[in-house]
């Protein structure tokens, strides 16, 4: 894992340009770019000289080249829309195949800058204006509103011992529907679709808490990439766990009503616990489904998700990195009318036995059990 001051170094050696937010009585540091959609490239508990949580995808980032499919410079929250695939498919052209060749990423969520509206110490938020087309033919003329705010440690409703190390944010992201058009179950919607690329490593897992008492026989959806064997996906006592080595291209994923409005990640080498909060499915919301190709129900995806990078159909390897995905339901909006995800990312830094108590409180787990489902 890279020490922050390196990565924030890197970057203006590269001329990019950066936003960063700090505490000023505490050693908490985050460091967005606004040119890359005001994402948050990376983060820290401990100052400069502190762990950066973040992935950064370094070679792209050095070579300044600009690819025309998608640009995966990283970072640990960017601002994405769902459907990947599907009908309404805001990746795919009208007619195209949806094969890894025919994808492509709007410019407006990979190329375009979001302009800096407001910015404080502890707060920037970030505003942007564009026109999306779905495989449907549908268009979205849509206003985007992103506000990025660290969190204090007595804004974040949560305690932890006095030697870890935390850093936390909320990011409240808004899709306004700016057109003269409703957007229906019929023209498709947009969903807001919060996604993290972090560093894996041989010993992370990542970790989706599910409820057991929901309804319905599916806990957790695996077959993104193909079926996971069992040496990568555990499912039992309200969690599922995905092994994490961006070495087996995999995805899963946690339907309405199973999740629990949190999830993250525990590397057991850098001792670094990494929790994200987000708002919880309820009953009766519709999330867009993001599988490639024909969908059953357009409208039946998940609301949490996690991705382990590896070669892709092409052999391919865009990282690798590992990522946590959140998602809104989808946006089914009137003219002028507005929907905001709001998600809040931490990560704790020190010794396993406090890591373990935070655990225990935040998430009613057991983090041994956690590191050790793959045998980590």
């Amino acid at each position: 894992m890279n020490d922050y001051a390196r990565d924030l170094d890197f970057l203006a050696v590269h001329a990019i340009g950066t936003i960063e937010l700090t505490d000023p009585a505490g050693e908490a540091r985050v460091c967005l770019v606004p040119a890359w959609q005001g994402r948050v490239m990376t983060s820290t508990a401990a100052g400069r000289s502190g762990s950066s949580f973040g992935w950064l995808n370094r070679p792209l980032i050095a070579s300044g080249a600009v690819r025309p499919q998608f640009n995966p410079v990283g970072g640990e929250e960017r601002f994405w829309l769902g459907p990947e695939g599907g009908p309404f498919s805001l990746y795919f052209a009208p007619g195209a195949a949806q094969t890894y060749a025919e994808w492509q990423v709007p410019a407006a969520l990979d190329r375009e800058s979001f302009e800096v509206a407001e910015q404080s110490r502890k707060h920037v938020r970030f505003t942007h204006r564009a026109v999306f087309r779905n495989a449907s033919g549908s268009r979205f003329d849509a206003g985007i509103d992103r506000r990025v705010t660290l969190l204090l440690p007595e804004e974040t409703n949560m305690e932890w011992p006095a030697e870890v190390h935390a850093v936390g944010y909320r990011s409240e992201n808004r899709i306004i529907n700016r057109g003269a058009e409703s957007w229906t179950p019929r023209s498709g919607a947009p969903s807001i679709w919060m996604l993290g690329m972090f560093p894996p490593s041989p010993a992370t897992t990542v970790f989706l808490p599910y409820d057991p008492t929901a309804p319905g026989k599916t806990i957790v959806n695996s077959d993104y990439f193909g079926a996971l064997p069992a040496d990568r996906l555990a499912v039992g006592d309200g969690l599922v766990c995905l092994r994490i080595d961006g070495a087996f291209r995999s995805k899963i994923g946690l339907p309405c009503g199973r999740d629990r409005g949190i999830c993250g990640s525990y590397d057991a080498m850098t001792r670094t616990l990494t929790l994200i909060r987000y708002e919880r499915s309820r009953p009766g919301d519709r999330y867009v489904e993001s599988r490639w190709g024909d969908q059953a129900d357009p409208f039946g995806g998940d609301v949490v998700n996690a991705y382990n990078d590896g070669p892709t159909e092409t052999g391919e390897v865009m990282g690798p990195f590992f990522e946590i995905e959140t998602s809104s339901p989808a946006a089914f909006l009137h003219p002028g009318g507005e929907l905001c995800h709001t998600q809040e990312v931490f990560h704790f830094q020190g010794p396993e036995q406090a890591l373990a108590e935070i655990a225990r409180e935040l998430l009613s787990a057991n983090l041994g059990k956690i590191k050790n489902s793959f045998n980590c």
